[in-house]
Parts: C-alpha cells; structure tokens; sequence
C-alpha cells in the first residue's frame, strides 16, 4: 500500500446505510440478489438468492457497493468475519431489500466475541512466539464464542479482521520493552493513541500492534478492546535470522498459554480485566 492508497483510506467517509427504494439497508439487512445480465457469471448463479449484508463499502471514486454473505452458505459465518470466498459486492440497483416482516425470520448464529490473534516471524527467533501460543491455544480452547488465528506476518489480514465488531481481541507476539527475557506481560493496548499516532504506513508484512491498530482505526471498524500478551524476547535472530525460540522465551509459551485461557475465562464470566501485568 502506497501513501496515495493510505491518504485516500484514512479520509474515506463509513457508511452506515443506504436508501434502496424506501427501505434503510444497512449491516445485518436481509436482501435478494438480482445481479445485472452481462456481469460476473458468479454474480448471475446468485440470481434469486437471499443474503445478508455484511458492509456497505465506498471504493476510491466515491461509487457504493453492497457486501453480502449468502445464507444458505455452509461458510457464512466466515463470510460476516470478512474471509474472502464468502463475501460477494453487488451495486445498490442489483440489490432487493425484503419486505420489514421478512428480516428477523432468519435467527442470525452468535458470532464469535474474542479474537486470539498470533502474530510474528517464525524465522526471526523469538519473534515466533506469537505463533507458537496460538498453535498450543488451538488444542486447549473450544467455545465457539472464540476464533483463534495464527496471522504470522499477514499484517493486513489481521487489519481486516479487527473490522468484525469482537468484543476483545487478544493480539500475542514478541514485546521488547526492556524485561527480563521470558517476561509474560498482559497489556491492555489504546486504540484511539494507535489513532493519533503518526507511525509508519503499514506494510504487508509488518506486524508491529500498534501499526496495525492505526490502520484498523482509519477503516472506522468497531474496534473495541484489545489485548496484548507479550514476551520480551532475548534474539530476534540477528541479521541472518533463525528458526527456533531462545530458551526463557520458550519456557515462557506455557505461561502465555495459561495467561490467555485465563483472559478468556474471564472475559467470558465478565469479570474485569487489570489494565497491565507481567511475570518472570
């Protein structure tokens, strides 16, 4: 993403609604696909088809599109988390909105409320940590109110799923900030200073929070609060890089581990959540 493409992201305006006909269709609005002849041949199999939508998007010359999921998508629950393959655009005039009596019949299914997100470089050293507690976390939580992710170094694929609406998200990764190596802290992260703040145009692959933060706030998405559990690192693998966790970071997974499924217990039994904490 160039400077061009994040000036016009940060000062495009969100759209909460558009007016179809008479009707208000906003997020969560059921309506019928009538997609125009000549388009997409996807787009003409969904004729007919009753869907959910998911965002009402403005692209870069000001023209609006309709995001749906398909209800009878056996993945449409992966479709409203923003994962491509279940998310179609159509315009406002190839799009029907049901009559008021038509949009609660579909009990929508409870979306996930907590993101645990594993961020880092497996070939960076301690900078895999991140990955490495997600990948024991998968084993060790269930509920479906959680959605457990090893983003790696997808740094914009972690940015659009903070625009889902979760009630907490849990970022893990590698926290240099002058500790002990091995330290476990829990930090909560401020999302509005992620806003204010004049740090570096996220790239691809640069996974540093508070970037990520800063352009999730510039998508105007609901994001809410978010959770670091960090490890101050001992080697983010030096200038040739290396595989492998240094030996207090590794001790220190299980730590991270049980420190998240603690967060989440909590979360979950809405008790209240310290602003910050470490151990060694």
């Amino acid at each position: 993403m160039n400077q061009w493409e994040w000036n016009v992201l940060e000062e495009k305006e969100q759209v909460d609604y558009v007016v179809i006909g008479e009707a208000e269709v906003r997020k969560g609005s059921r309506v019928r696909l009538h997609p125009h002849e000549g388009g997409d041949i996807f787009d003409l199999a969904l004729r007919g088809q009753i869907a959910t939508v998911e965002s009402i998007e403005q692209d870069y010359e000001g023209q609006q599109h309709i995001c749906v999921v398909l209800e009878d998508d056996p993945g449409r629950d992966l479709g409203m988390m923003r994962q491509p393959g279940h998310r179609f655009f159509f315009k406002l005039t190839e799009i029907e909105p049901l009559p008021e009596e038509e949009q609660h019949e579909r009990k929508k299914a409870l979306p996930p409320s907590i993101l645990i997100a594993g961020i880092g470089n497996i070939f960076l050293g301690d900078d895999g940590f991140g990955v490495e507690v997600v990948r024991q976390l998968a084993d060790r939580i269930s509920p479906d109110s959680v959605r457990i992710v090893d983003f790696g170094i997808r740094g914009l694929d972690l940015v659009y799923a903070l625009q889902y609406g979760y009630e907490t998200a849990i970022l893990i990764d590698a926290y240099p900030h002058g500790q002990t190596p091995g330290t476990v802290s829990v930090v909560e992260l401020d999302a509005n200073e992620a806003a204010d703040s004049t740090g570096n145009v996220l790239e691809p692959h640069n996974m540093h929070p508070m970037n990520v933060l800063r352009m999730a706030r510039s998508m105007h998405g609901p994001l809410k609060r978010v959770l670091l559990v960090g490890c101050e690192p001992a080697t983010l693998g030096g200038d040739e890089g290396c595989m492998g966790l240094s030996e207090p970071v590794e001790a220190a997974v299980a730590e991270a581990v049980n420190a998240t499924e603690a967060l989440v217990k909590r979360i979950l039994e809405g008790e209240s959540i310290p602003g910050s904490h470490q151990s060694q």
